[in-house]
């Protein structure tokens, strides 16, 4: 097991996870993005592993197909207990032109006088459409059993700048979160949200206060007892303070507030439960830092704003660190193993060490290990297993 930890391994990512399958390695989390289809070829069109390189297929049918394979071998390799984080782009159809290619001042290095890696595609889509290549691996990888548990919003406040006329700009792409049971490790308290001193200066209970004064309820609705519609069975009637103490609407102080069921709270226990499976693992717990943290800080929204960030080396793909730094902290936990089957630059490792993770990383182009080994020079810090 310790041969595989803290190093890429280079390969067909395919070959690489049937040797850790065989060798019985299990990772917490799986934390990557993939190539996106027909956006750019890495690889020289003579070099001898070309042919293994993903994201240069023909059709997006036999892009997501080749997914689906390589993230039902991550599956193999992930506890019972995991989660796996995808962060993938979209692009638009051009078939007949050439793709995306490498571009910038490293084409020559990365592919010397080979036509700088690009490649024509066929979407068998109309000019112009948008592929949807990022719902169309998550449908897939549903369909294939995993759960897909959120899709969550990468806003770029500062996107590539487009010529285009007759759409806005892209500012987004998608992380999804997957699990590969119903129940799993999300250590939530990690990525909770700072509050606003604006936010914290205003308590429930003070805001609940003034709800009977600061809302009242919309014109039109029948704010009575028993079964109704939209609209006021003798009239419209004009909108009505809310009654009670604004906390359950519509129901005055006097009036028996409905009860939550059992089976609603136990459903509600699940969905926020932080162990999962056999192997669950349950983040210690701290009564008097919990009360204070929960306090001051709210629920991570599913709408992550992260700057994209400059990078001098010769890859053209790598993520910021602020993106992958909350799919980690909530993944695993400290001393925990963090797999990127798409390794690149080495971002997900670099993170994972700064964090006090460990990690196991995967890559076809022999030519990012020096980006890898200058991106991971520093020590790690490795913790001890929750």
């Amino acid at each position: 097991m310790t041969d595989w930890l803290n190093r890429c391994h280079f390969g067909d990512v395919r070959a690489v996870l049937r040797r850790m399958i065989d060798d019985g390695v299990k990772v917490h989390t799986i934390v990557t993005s993939p190539p996106y289809w027909g956006l750019r070829s890495y690889l020289p069109v003579d070099h001898p592993d070309k042919a293994l390189e993903i994201g240069s297929e023909p059709t997006i049918g036999e892009f997501i197909a080749g997914m689906v394979e390589v993230f039902d071998l991550c599956r193999q390799v992930l506890r019972d207990d995991g989660t796996m984080w995808v962060n993938m782009g979209d692009s638009y159809a051009n078939d007949g032109k050439w793709g995306g290619s490498s571009g910038g001042k490293h084409v020559k290095e990365l592919h010397g006088n080979t036509g700088i890696g690009r490649q024509k595609v066929s979407t068998g889509l109309k000019p112009k459409d948008l592929i949807g290549q990022p719902w169309r691996l998550a449908f897939a990888l549903q369909d294939a059993g995993w759960w897909l548990r959120q899709d969550i919003i990468w806003h770029k406040p500062n996107p590539m700048p487009e010529s285009t006329r007759d759409r806005c700009t892209k500012a987004h792409e998608y992380i999804f979160l997957m699990s590969k049971s119903e129940r799993y490790y999300f250590d939530q308290a990690a990525i909770r949200t700072p509050l606003s001193a604006e936010t914290k200066a205003q308590s429930f209970e003070t805001m609940a206060f003034k709800a009977r004064d600061r809302y009242k309820m919309p014109d039109g609705w029948n704010t009575g007892p028993g079964g109704h519609g939209s609209f006021h069975h003798e009239g419209r009637e004009k909108g009505a303070p809310a009654r009670g103490n604004g906390v359950g609407w519509g129901y005055a102080e006097s009036e028996p507030k409905p009860r939550t069921t059992g089976s609603k709270r136990n459903s509600f226990a699940r969905e926020s439960k932080n162990t999962a499976g056999e192997h669950g693992q349950k983040p210690q717990h701290r009564p008097d830092r919990d009360k204070v943290h929960y306090a001051n800080s709210a629920n991570k929204r599913s709408v992550w704003t992260v700057a994209t960030e400059a990078y001098p080396g010769s890859h053209f793909a790598t993520f910021p660190r602020a993106l992958i730094e909350p799919c980690i902290l909530a993944g695993a936990p400290a001393g925990g193993i963090v797999l990127d089957p798409f390794f690149g630059s080495g971002t997900t490792g670099q993170v994972a060490q700064q964090l006090g993770r460990q990690f196991i990383g995967i890559d076809l182009n022999r030519a990012n290990e020096p980006l890898q080994a200058d991106r991971l020079r520093q020590p790690s810090l490795f913790l001890e297993a929750a």
